[in-house]
């Protein structure tokens, strides 16, 4: 079984706890995370881009100078794509770039992503995370204890508003719950604080 370390409020080691081999020791397909970080990185765009087509561009509807005879190439219209000011050619228009993929392979990716985290030893357990009252302060000290300096993702097993208030003004720290949890947010932070509750919710979404 894999082995977590446990640690209080205060960051401080208090023991050890199981973890499911099949999410926390799973093997690590590569493949499988570029395709779902892909994926969600593609459905956040908003495609609204836009350029306008020689059609598009105001003016330009009289012929600039006659066919033949001037020692100038032939012009249809100063809108054209060649002319300053002209329309664009082939330039992009609003389009929606989500797609979907199939949830078994997003599954596959999650695992992924926590066992590369396991692996490379930046997964912390807290016994009992929790705050009595919204303040930042508890959760920068949780942090200092744990020696996290860097981007961190916290987890709780169920939206906690204390948690979410209190760790959202931390910079780099991303607080959020197993319900919403993804490959992107796993991978795009160094290190990630999952709630002991988590851990359990976690293996139940994921068996």
């Amino acid at each position: 079984m894999a082995t977590l370390a446990v640690y209080n409020m205060e960051g401080a080691k208090i023991g050890s706890m199981e973890a499911s081999d099949a999410i926390f020791a799973a093997e690590i397909n590569k493949a499988v995370l570029h395709s779902v970080v892909v994926n969600y990185l593609a459905n956040q765009r908003q495609g609204t881009q836009n350029t306008k087509t020689r059609t598009e561009v105001a003016g330009g509807g009289i012929k600039p100078w006659r066919q033949k005879g001037t020692g100038r190439a032939r012009q249809g219209s100063i809108r054209a794509p060649q002319w300053t000011g002209g329309g664009v050619a082939l330039g992009p228009k609003p389009r929606d770039y989500r797609y979907s993929l199939n949830k078994k392979v997003k599954k596959i990716a999650l695992k992924s992503a926590l066992a590369a985290k396991y692996e490379a030893y930046e997964i912390f357990v807290v016994e009992d995370l929790k705050v009595e009252e919204i303040k930042t302060a508890t959760i920068a000290k949780l942090l200092k204890g744990l020696e996290i300096d860097t981007k961190a993702l916290i987890v709780t097993a169920e939206c906690d508003e204390k948690v979410y208030k209190s760790a959202r003004n931390i910079k780099g720290v991303t607080p959020t719950y197993v319900g919403v949890l993804n490959t992107y947010e796993v991978l795009k932070h160094n290190k990630l604080v999952l709630a002991k509750d988590a851990v359990a919710k976690i293996e139940e979404v994921l068996a």
